[in-house]
């Protein structure tokens, strides 16, 4: 009998998603979870910022980015399946070992609804605060570290928590609530991580 050489994909990536206003921690959380159990976190903007711009996926995007105008849901979600079978045919992410923590991603209820043909969710992580005041200082303060200047502007933040609270809400209410899990993003982000691993630790191990 000759063993098949060629890599069998599964039907759905095992993944976990992170959820949180702007400066919840959702990138320092999705980065400190991947190094702790090997999983491979994956934003929405190291997708896009991972294109080349003369690829075929590029070029898609930056066709709409180049008017101004938001990738459509279908566009975003082939973007993002053409950028994840590149990590697996480039020995990145491994599929079958690893959980794909994936943050930014979906954004809306239609994005939501295309995923499930390509992942399995195995929990959902929304980082939210008490404090709205809270992340905008930490945001200020991060623009200030980085030259961030869109995060200096507080009428600008206000206004994509408003965007996050309106469309976030929709696809929450898309999954199951015993999926959910929530945590405070306003304490330290190692008191954040303990939380979480607290809670969904069975899941990630």
């Amino acid at each position: 009998m000759t063993e098949s050489v060629i890599f069998e994909q599964p039907a759905r990536f095992k993944s976990i998603l992170i959820f949180g206003p702007p400066g919840s921690g959702k990138g320092t959380q999705g980065k400190f979870l991947s190094g702790a159990g090997n999983h491979f976190h994956l934003s929405s903007g190291d997708v896009f910022r991972g294109l080349s711009p003369e690829s075929p996926a590029g070029k898609i995007y930056h066709k709409y980015a180049a008017k101004g105008l938001l990738v459509p849901d279908e566009v975003t979600i082939k973007i993002w399946h053409h950028y994840v079978m590149g990590l697996i045919s480039t020995n990145r992410y491994f599929p079958n070992e690893q959980y794909l923590l994936l943050d930014g991603i979906p954004r809306t209820v239609e994005q939501a609804k295309q995923l499930e043909k390509y992942i399995e969710i195995e929990a959902i992580i929304v980082l939210r605060a008490a404090k709205q005041s809270t992340l905008l200082k930490r945001m200020q303060r991060r623009a200030m570290i980085e030259k961030r200047h869109d995060d200096m502007d507080s009428n600008v933040l206000k206004k994509r928590f408003e965007i996050y609270n309106k469309d976030t809400k929709k696809v929450l209410n898309f999954y199951k609530e015993k999926n959910i899990y929530r945590f405070e993003a306003s304490k330290k982000p190692l008191e954040v991580l303990r939380d979480i691993l607290d809670e969904i630790c069975h899941i990630l191990a």
